[in-house]
């Protein structure tokens, strides 16, 4: 009797660990603080409902960098877009799977948490809807987001990561997506000399630095405005025109006239990490750029009216051009790009 009385209270303790009574781990996955810089704008609305985590970041940052998004597993994002080039690259245009060349220059990827529009031709109002372009366009990665799930689905480090970042082990198209951008949304570059000079006063300009700074602020702070060092409009500046019969600038997107080979003017940060320069690189460094303005862009019905106003140019001086030069690369932060 008695040993039928402990077999009971063996089942018994068995029934009570049963799997009806397990309690699942839950991880804190706390939003990581999001500071605006001093003068930068309002963040991307988009942030608000897709703030960056721990968990979040850490998964974006493995899926960023993940070969098998390609179908031949050659390619991932950071494949193009390269931490010390301000995750933009050195190649005139994107080369993508097998060595296919894209329609354009790799943009960079910084200070994306406060742009208005993504890509060159501001297709994408909504950073969240990007990454799905590169997955499935033939010159980049040519293949699908159900491949790549089916390629991770059985990763035990990502079943970890997104049980940590959404709750459950489910890997879907928009955790996906959504974990990519809150890594993209804390790419923030905001330490420079020029950001130490202005809002530390830490440090001081060279007198080259210093005059460069005067001109910009007289022949370029127009376009290039604000501590982002873009207005982000989209304009056509009379660079030499990429003849592929795919490429209209803005146009693509809206389909006007007035908007073709207009560009969005691309932010100064970094900028002497990202060349070749222009839309599809037609320059490999910054004094070519400053060259070709001097000596006069291409006309157009709607070159933009800082050119067509000025006899299609911006005058500049060969000491000029090197002043200039001289204060763009006191946008370089090299903390941002790894070059410390």
């Amino acid at each position: 009797m008695k040993k039928i009385f402990l077999f009971l209270i063996l089942i018994l303790t068995l029934s009570a660990c049963s799997t009806n009574d397990y309690e699942p781990i839950v991880y804190e996955n706390p939003e990581i603080a999001f500071d605006i810089p001093d003068g930068f704008p309002q963040p991307n609305s988009s942030i608000y409902t897709n703030k960056p985590t721990k968990y979040g970041v850490e998964l974006g940052k493995l899926l960023f960098n993940d070969k098998r998004f390609s179908a031949n597993n050659s390619v991932s994002c950071a494949s193009c877009h390269i931490q010390s080039n301000a995750f933009a690259d050195t190649n005139i245009q994107a080369i993508g799977i097998e060595g296919r060349i894209g329609l354009r220059n790799t943009p960079p990827i910084q200070n994306l948490a406060f742009m208005k529009f993504f890509n060159w031709d501001g297709s994408k109002l909504n950073l969240e809807s990007q990454p799905i372009f590169p997955i499935v366009t033939h010159e980049e990665m040519d293949s699908s987001i159900l491949e790549v799930i089916g390629k991770i689905k059985d990763d035990l480090q990502y079943k970890e990561l997104f049980k940590k970042a959404f709750g459950d082990e489910n890997i879907t198209a928009e955790r996906i997506y959504r974990s990519i951008v809150q890594y993209e949304y804390t790419l923030i570059s905001a330490n420079t000399k020029y950001d130490r000079v202005i809002r530390n006063k830490s440090e001081t300009f060279t007198e080259s630095e210093a005059k460069g700074y005067e001109i910009f602020q007289q022949k370029c702070a127009s376009c290039h405005s604000g501590e982002l060092f873009t207005d982000q409009s989209f304009r056509n500046i009379g660079f030499p025109i990429n003849t592929n019969s795919n490429e209209a600038g803005r146009a693509r997107v809206t389909g006007k006239p007035e908007d073709f080979m207009s560009f969005r003017v691309p932010s100064l940060r970094n900028v002497e990490y990202t060349a070749p320069y222009g839309s599809f690189g037609q320059f490999a460094t910054l004094k070519e750029v400053l060259d070709y303005f001097d000596n006069g862009v291409l006309s157009a019905d709607n070159l933009d009216p800082i050119f067509k106003e000025n006899d299609n140019r911006i005058p500049l001086t060969e000491d000029e051009k090197e002043y200039l030069i001289a204060f763009m690369k006191t946008l370089s932060d090299n903390e941002f790009t790894g070059r410390d």
